[in-house]
């Protein structure tokens, strides 16, 4: 009985120390499955007002805070297709940046003038209305296809070696959008992309989504933030079923022990190229969503520090956890469109973020390794019933 009340107390005393993405965590695992997409909807319909409704504190005085919300949107569905492979399956991807690419040039490649596979106009098979949207499952297609034919001669590696192997992936792609200017105009870039040809009015000729629409808060910037934020949700809700599902259970075992799988009958390097096809995929409606924004993709955007600075998100919100790398990415996103434009000791703020992020890096890595919000290691499928089988009911309890 004593060593039962000093471990309860032990426990006891463990939960008055629970950091706040904890006490988040636990708060949400407690409730009700119908609760939480009660939750769900209200905090995704506020995260969707705040650029409506800007708090004064949250406001970015140096740049519209629909475009900063428009960039997060954007981030959020990279951090949650590289949560996948590094969070879910536990692939360490430090290439991801290149499927972003491949997202973005098939877009560019298809619709922009300066093209020359240019696909708008009499000869091509695309409507200058619909051209992005018919691009975006393209898009994803090719990235995918691109996973598969890159993780099928990889994947059999593990650790650094595979970490190797997708940097120089990411290397490859970008050095090939540079080099081939009769296709990519090389350094110049793709300008003129097909965008979204939504709301088009006396007021707004090319659209809501166009950069004519600049002005007031319903700018352009929001309407991509508000499009990206749709497409998080559907995200959310196909990776949080492969979660639940058999696929989901394969992935975190290989990730804890890949050995240990294949022993128990786990195929590890099937579930791996399924994680790493599904990453490619999303990471490919990335770089549709940032090439209809910007309507300009050139090679410097796909460089390693911006892989570095996606698989940061991840580590920052803790991998595994959806909903923690999308707190993640709004933090990677968010800091340096705060900073800019503001001094100290006559030095940009902004333009420190790469010093910021490091020392966040080192600090979490000694004082909190699995990140702000650490998934919950659980059973999956049946994780409350299973919880509730080995604590007993309270009668077993009281008659012990």
């Amino acid at each position: 009985m004593s060593n039962e009340h000093e471990t309860r107390s032990g426990r006891s005393a463990a939960a008055a120390f629970l950091a706040p993405g904890d006490v988040i965590r636990e708060w949400w695992s407690s409730l009700p499955r119908t609760m939480k997409w009660v939750v769900g909807l209200v905090g995704f319909t506020l995260l969707g007002a705040l650029p409506l409704f800007t708090p004064s504190f949250l406001d970015t005085p140096g740049i519209s805070f629909g475009g900063t919300m428009a960039q997060f949107a954007m981030v959020a569905v990279i951090a949650i297709g590289l949560n996948v492979v590094v969070g879910q399956a536990g692939l360490l991807d430090l290439g991801y940046v290149g499927f972003y690419a491949v997202g973005a040039y098939t877009v560019a490649l298809l619709t922009s003038p300066s093209s020359p596979w240019n696909q708008i106009g009499v000869d091509g098979f695309l409507h200058s209305d619909w051209a992005w949207l018919a691009c975006v499952p393209l898009a994803m297609a090719f990235t995918a296809l691109a996973g598969l034919i890159l993780g099928i001669p990889t994947l059999r590696l593990r650790g650094d070696y595979l970490a190797i192997v997708t940097l120089g992936f990411g290397e490859i792609i970008r050095l090939l959008a540079d080099n081939l200017s009769d296709v990519t105009n090389g350094a110049r870039g793709l300008n003129e992309v097909a965008y979204p040809r939504f709301g088009v009015s006396d007021e707004q000729p090319s659209g809501v989504f166009s950069h004519g629409n600049s002005s007031g808060d319903a700018n352009y910037g929001t309407w991509w933030f508000w499009l990206g934020l749709i497409l998080i949700v559907a995200i959310l809700l196909l990776v949080g079923n492969l979660e639940r599902s058999r696929v989901g259970r394969a992935w975190i075992a290989v990730r804890e022990d890949e050995d240990a799988a294949e022993v128990m009958g786990v195929n590890a390097f099937r579930f791996k190229l399924w994680a790493f096809v599904i990453g490619a995929a999303i990471g490919g409606l990335s770089g549709a969503l940032y090439a209809g924004q910007v309507q300009y993709v050139a090679p410097p955007t796909f460089n390693i520090i911006n892989s570095m600075l996606f698989l940061c998100a991840v580590v920052l919100g803790g991998q595994g956890n959806k909903l923690g790398v999308i707190f993640g990415a709004f933090i990677i996103v968010y800091l340096p469109n705060r900073l800019l434009g503001v001094e100290f000791l006559g030095i940009n703020m902004g333009d420190l973020k790469y010093l910021f992020f490091g020392l966040a890096l080192v600090v979490l890595m000694i004082f909190r390794p699995q990140g702000l919000f650490p998934a919950r290691q659980q059973l999956l499928t049946y994780g409350k019933s299973a919880r509730q089988l080995l604590r007993g009911s309270p009668a077993e309890e009281s008659t012990r």
